[in-house]
């Protein structure tokens, strides 16, 4: 019987049929053919021929072809086959070829539109030597191998032992394989140990690396070694494979079960007319925990309670509990995340779009960004951030700004005024009415597991008996723990780690340190003129204009008018009140042209007092309050930005008397003190009478007295005021200070420079005196623009602030001298 057909799933050889086509068949006694010394060579990929081994082949390649073809017109069926090192090599080299290969006969040959297939059976082992020809196809000189008896007489129990162990494991592996078939058992009834080697390497489920290595070993112990350890690593495989094809087949066959045993419950429920419709709702929130993919202890919980859904009546009290409980773990956004925009110029694109300025906010969105792309593997840390700055200039809305540009979700909750732990972890179920905290309902409200959570006014967390929030908030906002955060109401793990936490707070000092310490603080002071100006003209007139109807045909805007209601209408910080001033005009130009107006509305300079009145802060305010002898301008800092104040001082007959008004602090008397003690130790260096407060009183005042004033950096402007208040001399018009100072009049540093360089650029100050340490605040923080139009001085000692604040001398002031060094000192601290 010849054999042409070949089933490819299984490899076992089939009758030949008749078909369409050439065919060639002969048969040949292997015993009989003699092997040449040079053989065509046909280069194999995927397979390998073991000596006296039947093997199907399927050849496409042209030169393969064209090789069979000779091979079969010559009658020189036998021809060598050789693995390719590189399976994907089309045409292989003799240098790519592994030098021991096999001599093969070809038995049967058909042609198919495919290719060729034909039957070869191998004959010996040969190692090749030298190539004789390449084209068409390779032509090799060979040397016969022979195999080589590695055993004495005395090892033949040994190899007849290898021998069985072979047989019996190759058994194993036909029984348990469904892949290899039964026919093949007939295998283990080879007696001759190297052709049994052969014969089970060549048909099992190995790589043709495998079968290679096998093929070269010429020792027939040594090769039987080592085809055991091949058989016994497949049987350890595929008894793992079935034992976990046999768990899964049990797994099922239970779910299945209990699917069988659910529908009978239904039918005979159906059939006494019990709850239907409660089993239908127990079934349906089961199929929404599997859709859910919870966690696995959240699976577990949710399954017990479903478990106690299913017995337990709908009407008892109990069962609108478990089934709320049940219902808030389905919807948790267990596995559900939006994709994060990590475009970077997209995201500052849209930043930009949105906000004006707040380079340190964005700089560190777009830090955060790159991490992200540059490290796409693994779970890279959220950053928690804390947004600090005065009221309105924009931290709520540059957090959903934030969230727009990277494409999450955006949720805000309020914490000022919060005082129970409660409303952020939750209530036990125990109580009646329970619900999660507002940190789960915002993530379940936002349907994602990594939402841009802003928790807004941070600093205004209240405490009672009822708990600390501040407390709660510690393990939320902590990278370390709120991976595993537990609400009191879930009680389960929800990872917290995925979400951008953003906070917002107007100080600092209400916020507990622990607290604090957990969050990256980033400062946004207060906005220059410019950027107010810009501001306005991008955003906030755009703004008023649509949300009253009017359009660029209505009424048009230019800059000198913005910077007035800047300078004259608002003096903030931020640009809340701007934007009430420009919509005040908005409203009553859209009142004119209700009532008629159809011309266009220029809003000037000239203009915007019909529509605002008279400004609230004169242009000549600083100047106005300053021109006589004792009054000082001093910089302040509160939470609503900075704020210029006026230092006022007065001498009259008393009893040596210090008299401090207008709401000061027990800090800011002392420093009053200390300013009195220098001026009176250094009274000869001021020319000063040093007996002038022995019938005297000094009344230090700081107007807006119903304002509470607290802090150590009015030293210097006190200190100044006294002096021109003593020496008759006057201050510099537009020139203000802050600072503090000690007993021996060294000027110590301060912070909020920002805030105070930014107010005193608003009220039109030109001079600014800053302690010398300082001087790098105003470089980093202050923007360039302020710094260009006002003039820093940056002293050491107070002698030198003196000299730079104070005017000249009048002529004719009765304290006389020659000129201190105090003033020689300061022409060289001045600096712009």
């Amino acid at each position: 019987m010849a054999i042409d057909n070949i089933d490819k799933k299984t490899q076992k050889l089939r009758p030949a049929t008749k078909r369409t086509g050439q065919s060639q068949k002969e048969k040949t006694d292997t015993s009989a053919i003699t092997i040449p010394d040079t053989l065509s060579l046909l280069p194999l990929t995927k397979t390998v021929v073991f000596p006296l081994v039947v093997a199907p082949l399927t050849i496409t390649a042209e030169s393969s072809v064209q090789l069979v073809d000779d091979a079969v017109v010559t009658g020189q069926r036998v021809i060598g086959l050789a693995l390719a090192r590189n399976p994907d090599q089309e045409k292989p080299g003799f240098d790519e070829l592994h030098s021991i290969g096999v001599a093969a006969v070809i038995h049967t040959m058909l042609r198919m539109p495919d290719g060729q297939r034909m039957i070869v059976q191998g004959l010996q082992r040969v190692r090749l030597l030298d190539v004789v020809q390449t084209e068409p196809y390779l032509r090799v000189q060979i040397e016969k191998v022979a195999d080589i008896v590695d055993y004495n007489t005395s090892d033949t129990v040994e190899v007849e032992a290898l021998r069985r162990n072979l047989a019996d494991l190759f058994k194993r592996i036909v029984e348990m394989s469904q892949n290899i078939p039964d026919e093949l058992l007939q295998i283990t009834r080879i007696e001759q140990p190297g052709l049994l080697a052969d014969t089970i390497a060549a048909h099992l489920p190995v790589s043709a690396g495998e079968r290679q290595s096998i093929l070269e070993i010429l020792g027939i112990r040594e090769r039987m070694t080592a085809l055991l350890r091949i058989l016994t690593r497949e049987v350890e495989v595929l008894e793992l494979g079935n034992k976990i094809a046999s768990d899964v087949s049990s797994e099922m066959g239970k779910t299945q079960r209990e699917y069988y045993l659910r529908e009978q419950l239904k039918a005979i429920q159906r059939e006494l007319g019990m709850g239907d419709k409660h089993t239908e709702e127990v079934d349906e929130l089961r199929k929404a925990v599997e859709e859910a993919h919870m966690p696995e202890e959240a699976a577990k919980q949710a399954e017990r309670e479903l478990e106690r859904l299913s017995r337990m009546p709908a009407a008892a009290p109990e069962y609108g509990v478990s089934r709320n409980y049940v219902d808030w773990l389905v919807a948790m956004p267990w596995d559900k995340a939006t994709r994060d925009n990590l475009d970077i110029k997209e995201v500052r694109k849209v930043l930009d779009s949105d906000h004006y300025g707040l380079d340190k906010v964005k700089d560190r969105i777009l830090e955060y960004l790159s991490v992200r792309k540059f490290k796409p593997e693994g779970h890279a840390r959220e950053p928690i951030l804390c947004l600090f700055g005065p009221p309105g200039v924009g931290k709520t809305s540059l957090g959903m700004s934030i969230a727009r540009s990277l494409g999450k979700k955006f949720v805000r909750i309020s914490l000022g005024g919060v005082h129970d732990e409660a409303e952020l972890r939750g209530h036990r179920r125990t109580y009646i009415g329970a619900l999660p905290g507002q940190i789960v309902q915002g993530i379940r409200r936002a349907g994602t597991n990594n939402p841009l959570f802003m928790l807004d006014e941070v600093d205004k967390v209240g405490r009672d008996f009822r708990g600390d929030p501040s407390s709660a908030l510690l393990e939320i906002l902590d990278p370390e723990q709120n991976s595993t955060f537990r609400d009191h109401y879930l009680e389960v793990p929800f990872d917290l780690s995925r979400v951008l936490f953003v906070t917002t707070a107007n100080q600092l000092d209400t916020i507990a340190p622990p607290l604090r310490d957990r969050m990256e603080i980033i400062e946004i002071a207060g906005y220059t003129e410019e950027e107010k100006i810009q501001i306005a003209l991008t955003h906030l007139i755009p703004k008023q204009m649509k949300e009253h109807g009017l359009t660029k045909k209505h009424v048009r805007w230019n800059a000198p008018a913005i910077k007035k209601i800047i300078a004259g209408y608002t003096r903030e910080a931020g640009v809340r009140n701007l934007e009430r001033q420009i919509a005040k005009v908005c409203r009553k130009i859209t009142r004119a042209f209700a009532e008629g107006r159809e011309e266009t509305v220029t809003v000037n300079s000239r203009t915007l007092q019909d529509y605002l009145g008279a400004p609230r802060f004169p242009e000549r305010e600083l100047v106005e309050r300053t021109t006589a002898p004792g009054i000082a301008t001093g910089l302040a800092y509160t939470p609503v930005g900075g704020d210029v104040l006026f230092i006022e001082a007065t001498l009259m007959p008393g009893s040596k008397q210090l008299v401090l008004t207008g709401q000061l602090g027990d800090v800011m008397k002392e420093s009053a003190q200390a300013a009195l003690s220098y001026v009176r130790s250094h009274a000869r260096d001021l020319r000063i009478d040093p007996d002038f407060f022995r019938n005297s009183d000094i009344h230090l005042h700081v107007p807006a007295g119903a304002i509470p004033k607290d802090g150590p950096s009015a030293g210097v402007v006190m200190t100044t005021a006294l002096a021109s208040l003593l020496t008759g001399r006057k201050i510099k018009p537009r020139v203000a200070m802050t600072g503090e100072i000690t007993l021996r009049g060294k000027v110590m540093p301060v912070g909020g420079i920002k805030e105070k360089v930014l107010a005193a650029h608003r009220a039109g100050v030109k001079m600014v005196i800053l302690p010398e340490q300082n001087r790098k605040d105003v470089l980093e923080d202050v923007p360039e623009d302020v710094q260009k139009d006002i003039e820093f001085a940056y002293v050491k000692d107070i002698s030198q602030a003196l000299g730079i604040a104070l005017e000249e001398p009048r002529n004719g002031h009765r304290a006389t001298g020659k000129r201190t060094a105090v003033e020689n000192e300061s022409s060289t601290q001045v600096t712009t």
